[in-house]
């Protein structure tokens, strides 16, 4: 698309916008300010490096077989640039704990450390992004009962307890090197298939064990925790031990981040809804935007109305600073690189369109009670021109605009990804 053409219809958009009384160069300045944190595990089909040929656990299912998965961390950090250089904006990678630099040795979960994550913080620097981490909980001997911080084994509480310490150690060295706060997520797995008598003994381990962990005060400047709620899960069907309920318990007890996952709930209840009540208590909110089909399914980001109804939201809080917005999808069924820019993207087009509403004129009329009004708005702006912003701000950002990055990653997967084996 030519650079004058791309210009003339960012023009026409910013003049059709400020009709709406929308500033649309503060809408993309404020885009350029979010920093989205990519996860890595949709180049490796969530594999790591602790044990790259070990099962997948604890309610974590990828499906397909599309050649040119990342095999090493190399092959990964190679898929990340070229990923970071399809889209605008800078962004954030989310690392989980198997994805250490461990030399080909085996370093179980509960003696891992800062040393084996320098690598990635080595590079981030050098890429100039930042990183934020994950407690890995899942795809381990010790998880086979279903359990781990809430086992009734006091020995198996022990081990994930002591990888909990380790992971919040490794978060806060790469908050303090990279001068950012390093997000630090805790999920677990733990629950059952089917009818569970011991709901209340499981959550209260539970409890006990991350008040033991958590009590151990490590300064925000350099780490934030962040606990994660599921509804259910495969394998935890009937009885998911931290669910939305405990865990919002808790995140508003102990003044926490809360994670709100868009695939963790019921299939017909939505995480939107909830920003709005959650930031009354809890401090932040970190958000794993998600496509759930059916189910946690985990299904590449498109820009549907689950998203625009999350970054609607998000917007009209005013609050964009406490939420943090990660993504946690992984497809091995299509090339890994065009889901990783095609769920990035989507992202960002939701959260521009969520910019660029007439908000207090919207406002205004709900408190004239003029609803007429704003529904008709809201449906004109479904057809605003967002599109010609967003592709010139690709154009000012310097990577592809529109579909042209299907061609450059048709010849990355050419190049690179369909020569591994």
């Amino acid at each position: 698309m030519k650079e004058e053409l791309l210009k003339k219809a960012f023009v026409d958009a910013i003049e059709q916008y400020a009709s709406l009384g929308v500033d649309a160069v503060k809408a993309i300045e404020q885009l350029d300010k979010l920093s989205i944190s990519i996860h890595c595990w949709q180049a490796d089909d969530v594999s790591g490096f602790e044990n790259p040929d070990g099962e997948l656990t604890g309610g974590i299912q990828t499906t397909g077989n599309y050649p040119g998965k990342a095999r090493t961390i190399e092959e990964l950090k190679e898929d990340l640039e070229k990923v970071i250089n399809l889209i605008p904006g800078n962004h954030r990678i989310s690392l989980h704990a198997t994805y250490g630099d461990f030399g080909g040795e085996f370093v179980d979960r509960d003696l891992i450390e800062p040393k084996h994550f320098q690598s990635w913080i080595d590079w981030a620097k050098e890429k100039g992004v930042k990183l934020d981490f994950n407690s890995t909980f899942f795809s381990h001997d010790k998880a086979n009962s279903g359990y781990t911080l809430a086992d009734f084994d006091p020995e198996i509480r022990k081990f994930w307890k002591e990888h909990l310490r380790r992971c919040r150690l490794i978060a806060a060295e790469i908050g303090r090197q990279q001068g950012d706060a390093c997000i630090h997520n805790i999920w677990i797995p733990d629950g059952e298939k089917d009818k569970t008598v011991s709901r209340y003994e499981h959550r209260k381990l539970l409890q006990e064990s991350l008040d033991e962990v958590l009590s151990e005060k490590i300064s925000t400047e350099y780490l934030k925790d962040t606990i994660e709620c599921k509804l259910f899960g495969i394998g935890s069907e009937s009885y998911v031990v931290g669910s939305h309920e405990f865990y919002m318990g808790y995140a508003v007890k102990n003044n926490m981040v809360l994670t709100l996952d868009a695939g963790h709930f019921h299939p017909t209840e939505g995480i939107a809804d909830k920003l709005s009540s959650m930031l009354l208590f809890v401090p932040e909110i970190t958000l794993h935007v998600s496509r759930p089909e059916r189910w946690d399914s985990d299904h590449v980001v498109i820009l549907n109305d689950d998203l625009m109804a999350i970054s609607q939201e998000i917007v009209r809080s005013g609050h964009m600073d406490r939420i943090h917005m990660g993504l946690d999808y992984f497809d091995a069924s299509i090339n890994r690189i065009g889901a990783y820019v095609v769920g990035i993207r989507s992202a960002q087009k939701a959260m521009l369109q969520a910019l660029l509403e007439p908000t207090d004129k919207l406002r205004d009329y709900e408190k004239q009670d003029k609803r007429f009004e704003r529904l008709a708005y809201l449906e004109e702006l479904k057809a605003m021109p967002w599109t010609a912003l967003y592709n010139y701000y690709c154009l000012q950002q310097g990577v592809p605009v529109g579909d042209a990055y299907i061609k450059e990653i048709q010849e990355y997967e050419e190049q690179i990804t369909s020569k591994r084996n």
